[in-house]
């Protein structure tokens, strides 16, 4: 499996993410909305977005592993943060680095309401190629 992540001359170039994924491979792996919950299903880090943003990526690490699928092969991010304000992305990209690392995947972050559980700040979904 390849994937090649562009950023178009004609268009801003990002820091925490890719214009265009263009993967090859043969088998797609579609991960669900991953929360920081720990191995017990409970919330760690209330009130702490980045505590809660290392758990639910380490979580999503987790279930890219159970698919077959590395880091390196995931070709979309959709994040979902409570309340966001632009000062969240730093943070969220500080713990999408601990399993990222220099592999920029395309994503969407949007702002929400509210998730799940009254206490959840973030959710990250996925789609890998294998």
């Amino acid at each position: 499996m390849t994937v090649d992540l562009l950023n178009p001359d004609d268009l801003p170039t990002p820091t925490m993410y890719s214009h265009v994924a263009i993967a090859t491979g043969t088998k797609l792996v579609f991960i669900a909305g991953q929360e920081p919950e720990d191995l017990q299903g409970e919330l760690v880090g209330p009130g702490d977005l980045a505590v809660q943003a290392r758990q639910t990526f380490a979580n999503l690490s987790r279930a890219l592993a159970a698919a077959g699928a590395r880091p390196d092969q995931v070709t979309r991010l959709g994040i979902y943060l409570v309340g966001y304000l632009r000062e969240h992305q730093a943070i969220v990209q500080a713990a999408r680095y601990e399993v990222f690392g220099d592999h920029k995947p395309t994503d969407v972050m949007i702002g929400v309401a509210a998730l799940a559980r009254p206490e959840q700040l973030i959710e990250v979904e996925a789609i890998a190629v294998i």
